[in-house]
């Protein structure tokens, strides 16, 4: 939409909108209807019909910009330099107890420190809100991140593992694991202001269904998506998780599927780097190459946004028990392996240079 809510604020949000009202004014002269100048334009019928009263009443002058709603106390350069600022975040500005977030009470601090201008926290409000910014919830970052290895495995890291899987004719495939108990993800609901909705779930902590699941992509096929379930019951004596003969077979079985040699890249967990997976690659490296991810860096893992995926099908979700949870898991998942759109959707988010992966695919293609 070219007419947002909001987005006339700003003096060059203004000029832009003034464009499509005077652009506007030119259909209503050539007699185009309301529907046809809205589609043209890209913005609603209302306010096509609201411009042609307007313009009905004095012409294109009555489309011109009126001026700001209000005069900013902050100069353009003022701003740069604010925004500059507040991108380094509080702590660079002696903020330093716990909480890394701005709020409106410390920008209005800091706008007073650096132009003794003053401002209401109202006011800082509009500021920010006029020049695009808004409250969010930041991404997290594990404080042990190693921003070097991150950027050495986005470069190198991945050029050595598409260059390897090219080599072999290899799929390339991107695995993690993941769990979810009886207690279900909090979701989000419509409900009348102050209201705030109740919803019954499963009270009971026993219990947990534990994943392992490799999305896999190679040039000019569909992307493919594979998983292994582990069901914990809380016995005494079971295993929780997976062990490393569960990867290996998990690997062994993807590899099968795909019926091609197999680039395996996953995180360190120390179940990763058992001595056994290390001599179980070493026994099939005719089909089997693997790569390990940097600790703390599962942004980017493509296989986290299936995780995203699943944990938003499983919002609010009220399971009986560990098998009713278990069946919905695998429904839900074997809807995403039928997706393959929802599959590619996750390496953009990663950032990675995967550059090829993300092919057109055919749609005769069985593998």
């Amino acid at each position: 939409m070219r007419y947002a809510q909001g987005g006339g604020l700003t003096p060059a949000g203004q000029v832009k909108r003034e464009a499509v009202r005077l652009e506007a004014a030119k259909w209503f002269e050539a007699g185009a209807g309301t529907a046809r100048i809205a589609a043209e334009l890209r913005v609603t019928d209302r306010s096509v019909r609201r411009w042609r009263a307007a313009w009905r009443q004095g012409g294109a002058g009555a489309l011109a910009s009126a001026g700001p709603m209000a005069v900013e106390r902050l100069s353009p350069a003022q701003w740069q330099r604010l925004e500059a600022e507040l991108k380094r975040g509080p702590l660079a500005h002696g903020f330093d107890d716990e909480a890394q977030g701005w709020t409106l009470k410390r920008v209005k601090l800091l706008i007073g420190r650096l132009f003794h201008v003053g401002y209401t926290v109202q006011g800082v409000w509009r500021l920010l809100k006029r020049h695009g910014w808004s409250c969010q919830v930041p991404v997290r970052r594990a404080l042990e991140q190693d921003e070097a290895a991150i950027e050495g495995v986005e470069g190198r890291g991945v050029a050595a593992g598409k260059s390897t899987a090219h080599d072999l004719g290899a799929h390339i495939c991107f695995a993690d694991e993941s769990g979810q108990s009886l207690i279900p993800p909090k979701g989000r609901t419509w409900a009348p202001r102050g209201a705030r909705p109740v919803v019954r779930v499963a009270g009971r902590r026993g219990g947990r269904v534990n994943i392992a699941g490799a999305v896999c992509f190679k040039p000019g096929h569909r992307p493919r998506m594979f998983f292994k379930l582990h069901v914990n019951r809380g016995r005494r004596g079971e295993p929780k998780t997976f062990a490393w003969n569960d990867y290996r077979d998990f690997i062994r079985m993807v590899h099968l599927q795909l019926g091609t040699p197999v680039v395996w890249v996953w995180d360190n967990l120390s179940v990763h780097l058992q001595q056994e997976l290390f001599d179980f690659e070493a026994e099939h490296k005719d089909w089997l190459v693997i790569f390990h991810l940097p600790p703390y860096a599962p942004e980017i893992n493509p296989q986290e946004g299936i995780w995203s995926l699943l944990k938003r099908a499983l919002a609010d979700f009220a399971a009986t028990d560990l098998a009713h949870l278990t069946r919905v898991i695998k429904r839900k998942l074997k809807k995403i392996q039928y997706r393959p759109h929802l599959i590619t959707g996750c390496l953009p988010t990663t950032g990675l240079d995967l550059q090829g992966l993300i092919e057109t695919p055919d749609i005769t293609d069985s593998t």
